[in-house]
C-alpha cells in the first residue's frame, strides 16, 4: 500500500498535505481508493464555502459505495480540483497527486493532533 511520508493521515482514510501556514490540500488515500473501486462520480462543494471540522466537504461514488470526505480543520474551501468532477477515475489511478479533491483555507492552526504519519496510517491498514 501506497502511502507518502510527507502526507497526514485520518483513520478515516484521507491524506492531507499542508501547502504552506494556513492552507491544506486533502484527497483519499491509496487504501481508500481501493476499498471503493471503480470511482464514478466525485460531487465536489463550492468555493468559498465555509466548513467546520468534521463538515462532509466530498461525495464519491463508485461502483461499489459512496465514500465521505470530511474537512479536518474549519476553514473555507479555497480551491477544488475540477479535473476530477469531469475525469473521476483520477482517484483511482493518481489519488496522491493528479486525484486530489479540495484545498482548504484553514481558520487558525493547521494542527497535527489526532492525525497519523504514514507509518501510523500503514499500522491502522494492515
Amino acid at each position: 500500500m501506497n502511502a507518502p511520508e510527507d502526507l497526514l493521515y485520518t483513520d478515516e482514510h484521507e491524506w492531507i498535505k499542508k501547502l504552506d501556514d494556513s492552507t491544506v490540500r486533502i484527497g483519499v488515500t491509496d487504501y481508500a481508493q481501493d476499498q471503493l473501486g471503480d470511482v464514478v462520480y466525485v460531487e465536489l462543494p463550492e468555493t468559498g464555502k465555509e466548513v467546520a471540522k468534521d463538515d462532509l466537504v466530498v461525495e464519491i461514488e463508485s461502483t461499489k459505495s459512496v465514500g465521505e470526505v470530511y474537512a479536518p480543520f474549519p476553514g473555507k474551501i479555497a480551491n477544488v480540483n475540477q479535473s476530477v468532477a469531469e475525469t473521476p477515475e483520477l482517484v483511482n489511478t493518481s489519488p496522491y497527486d493528479e486525484g486530489w479533491l479540495v484545498e482548504i483555507e484553514v481558520s487558525g492552526e493547521i494542527s497535527d493532533e489526532g492525525l497519523l504519519d504514514a507509518s501510523g496510517y500503514k499500522d491502522l491498514t494492515e
